[in-house]
């Protein structure tokens, strides 16, 4: 999955650096992070993992929602992640990201910051163990899951004629003549 893909790193950082509202989504997961770094003197910034939008003013209905004290913002940086969650450690990104929450002076959204990184993580791994048993995936040449064939293995054995307590050298001397 990671290798098909390119990500122009450089580009990525920079709009975690200037934009105040990212949405950094994960289409293999169906989620997406959603950064909010806008502050005022009641509520600070925002940091959660939420369902991934249809569309674009969907996430802007969402986000008034989840923050009625902002008005809409005037833009979302929207970004794409079709690459493994420990990608964005690996290059730097996740480093940036909690760097800049960090400069708002909450430790407790950096504490959010790496609940959301492990709440990520775990969804994939999640996710990876659903497409290597099957479940809610169909293979594109019909060949069974691992479930279905562990099933199959076990349906096999049980109609196994042979016991492996009877001694071979007695059943081989039944077949002859």
């Amino acid at each position: 999955m990671d290798s098909e893909y390119r990500i122009d790193v450089s580009e990525v950082n920079r709009n975690i650096e200037v934009a105040d509202v990212i949405a950094l989504y994960f289409p293999l997961l169906r989620k997406t992070l959603l950064m909010d770094l806008r502050t005022n003197k009641v509520d600070g910034a925002m940091i959660r993992v939420v369902p991934m939008a249809n569309t674009p003013e969907e996430r802007f209905q969402s986000l008034v929602k989840m923050r009625p004290r902002f008005r809409k913002p005037d833009s979302i940086t929207i970004i794409p992640w079709p690459k493994y969650v420990s990608s964005l450690a690996d290059l730097g990104i996740w480093d940036r990201i909690v760097r800049r929450y960090a400069d708002t002076g909450s430790p407790a959204i950096v504490r959010k910051c790496d609940r959301c990184y492990a709440e990520l993580a775990k969804l994939e791994d999640e996710e990876i163990q659903r497409a290597i048993t099957g479940e809610n995936y169909e293979t594109m040449w019909g060949q069974p899951g691992s479930a279905e064939v562990e099933a199959l293995v076990a349906d096999d054995d049980a109609d196994d004629d042979f016991d492996e307590d009877d001694d071979l050298d007695d059943l081989l001397e039944e077949d002859e003549p």
